[in-house]
């Protein structure tokens, strides 16, 4: 019996042994976005890309996604005394400045309330917003928005379709 159980702590041992040292040997070996770093080694930072502030509006790629920021937001303050956002986006401030209005979710509450004020769930606009950067992927990308499925499997393109009257 006790044969049996010093067999079976050995061959735990063993098998503890080399996962750690497989599991060393392909760390070492890990891409990634790190590149041919190994992981107990700081890589050399690239560059941050140049933000995009060129105020074209750009595309959804599915539904319920929220706009993404076509424009530099550096040194706006978004804090819980003030929103830099809301001084172009708010409601009162779209005709001057042209700017869209943020979306009327934005002014409901958590039971859907609508409330005359922006919700505070709503007030941290980069928890959902996000300005763009002109960098390269970091990884291959093959994402397809579904008009692009529905053109592709079915030949007629959402964008163009007349919606019927029912």
């Amino acid at each position: 019996m006790k044969t049996r159980a010093l067999g079976t702590l050995a061959a735990v041992i063993v098998a503890g042994a080399m996962a750690i040292w497989m599991t060393a040997a392909l760390a070492q070996n890990i891409g990634g976005t790190r590149g041919p770093t190994p992981l107990d080694q700081n890589a050399a930072q690239p560059p941050i890309p140049a933000e995009v502030n060129d105020d074209v509006r750009r595309g959804r790629a599915y539904p319920e996604q929220p706009p993404v920021i076509p424009h530099t937001i550096q040194n706006y303050e978004i804090s819980l005394n003030a929103n830099k956002c809301l001084t172009c986006h708010g409601r009162q401030f779209t005709q001057q400045s042209q700017a869209p209005m943020i979306s009327v979710t934005h002014f409901m509450g958590r039971d859907d309330q609508v409330l005359a004020t922006v919700s505070a769930r709503r007030f941290f606009c980069t928890q959902c917003h996000v300005p763009q950067h002109d960098a390269k992927p970091l990884v291959e990308n093959n994402f397809r928005d579904i008009d692009s499925l529905i053109l592709t499997q079915t030949g007629v393109d959402p964008k163009q379709a007349v919606r019927r009257k029912p």
